[in-house]
C-alpha cells in the first residue's frame, strides 16, 4: 500500500509541475501575441497614413506643379507642335485664330 501511495504521490507532483510549466508556456505565448497584435496595428497605421500620403501626392495638380517645377516642362501650344503625317513628312499647322492670343 505504501508503494502505491508513493507512487500516486510521484504521479501528482509530476502532473503539478507539468501544469505549472503549461501554464509559464501559454502566459509567454500570450505576451508574445499581444506584442504582435500591438505592432501590427503600429504597421496598419503607418500604411493608412502612407495611403493617405500618396493620394495628396499623385493629385493632378500636385503632379502638374511637380512637372513645373522640377522638370521646367510646359503646356504644349499650337504654336509648338509639330505633326508627322503617314509618308513621314514633318508638317506644322497654321497658326489658328483661337491659338494667335496665347504666348
Amino acid at each position: 500500500m505504501t508503494r502505491l501511495n508513493i507512487l500516486l504521490l510521484l504521479a501528482v507532483i509530476a502532473s503539478a509541475l507539468y501544469l505549472v510549466q503549461a501554464s509559464y508556456e501559454t502566459r509567454r505565448q500570450f505576451i508574445t501575441l499581444e506584442r504582435e497584435r500591438n505592432q501590427s496595428q503600429r504597421l496598419e497605421q503607418d500604411a493608412e497614413k502612407l495611403r493617405v500620403l500618396l493620394r495628396t501626392q499623385a493629385t493632378h495638380l500636385r503632379v502638374e506643379q511637380m512637372a513645373r517645377e522640377r522638370l521646367q516642362m510646359t503646356v504644349a501650344t499650337p504654336a509648338v507642335i509639330q505633326y508627322l503625317a503617314a509618308d513621314g513628312a514633318l508638317t506644322t499647322p497654321a497658326p489658328s485664330a483661337a491659338s494667335k492670343g496665347r504666348p
